[in-house]
């Protein structure tokens, strides 16, 4: 009886102590496969951190760009007005004056289509003469396109 007993609890303590080696092989491994996967989530955290830094850089070369892109609008539609000031001159008729005055038409005609084409030439990639660079009186700038010609020049 005792002996019996005895082969009992062996066999219980065995099987307990076989189970619980089990049981650790079984938490080791489940370990190492959360480490693995501790890896690859900083490993994609890191990745998804460097991607939120490029978008807050490309965010903000938006907006740089778009802040210069609002100023030359505001630039053009200053000097479109200026323009629309020149020609709507109380009630002057460009067609009498003309007529009126051919010479000073011609000549005035003459140096604001010589001066749009300077604009022109400019705007497909025709570099800047030291001239243009260093006007600063509005005697010395192109009176068609100051902002795109004469870019030292502030008008008022």
């Amino acid at each position: 009886m005792f002996g019996t007993l005895r082969l009992v609890m062996i066999i219980a303590l065995v099987g307990s102590i076989a189970g619980a080696g089990v049981y650790v092989m079984k938490l080791r491994s489940d370990n190492a496969i959360l480490k693995a996967n501790q890896i690859k989530l900083e490993s994609a955290v890191a990745d998804q951190q460097a991607v939120i830094e490029q978008q807050k850089i490309s965010y903000e070369k938006i907006i740089e760009a778009n802040t210069k892109l609002q100023e030359t609008i505001s630039t053009q539609r200053k000097e479109l007005a200026d323009l629309g000031q020149r020609f709507n001159k109380g009630d002057r008729d460009i067609g009498q004056l003309a007529v009126d005055k051919t010479k000073a038409i011609e000549k005035i005609i003459n140096n604001a289509s010589e001066n749009a084409q300077r604009c022109f030439e400019i705007l497909t990639g025709s570099p800047l003469t030291e001239k243009e660079k260093n006007a600063t009186k509005k005697s010395e700038v192109n009176p068609e396109c100051p902002s795109i010609a004469n870019p030292n020049y502030v008008p008022y």
